[in-house]
């Protein structure tokens, strides 16, 4: 069996992390999306916030972080998601214990699932 080409493990790696935001919404009540198309919608929205907002906001609250031994990291992952459902349609978080919830959630179902 050969390995996928690199454009298909992309799409592969967006389609997983769409179902772990799905399952999110299915398990947290505050954490809504309307279809698996806006669950692969938010999947790609929070990567691009990951990938340029995560290193700014830590960096900004790295003292806090540091006297809360790095719990304030969620926090910041809450904040991700919740700017990531402002921004997109179809996704929506009710509450900041809803976001902080919903990271620690989607983190280990995006585990889980990227393992199988």
């Amino acid at each position: 069996m050969e390995p996928l080409p690199p454009e298909n493990h992309f799409i592969l790696h967006w389609l997983v992390s769409g179902l772990a935001v799905l399952l999110t919404s299915k398990l947290i009540s505050g954490f809504k999306v309307s279809g698996f198309l806006s669950a692969c919608l938010a999947a790609l929205g929070i990567a691009v916030c990951n990938a340029i907002l995560w290193p700014l906001l830590f960096f900004l609250t790295l003292p806090i972080n540091i006297l809360t031994l790095g719990f304030f990291t969620l926090v910041i992952n809450g904040a991700i998601l919740k700017i990531s459902a402002a921004l997109l349609p179809g996704f929506e978080i009710d509450s900041w214990f809803a976001a902080i919830i919903g990271a620690i959630l989607l983190s280990i179902s995006n585990i889980v699932l990227h393992y199988f």
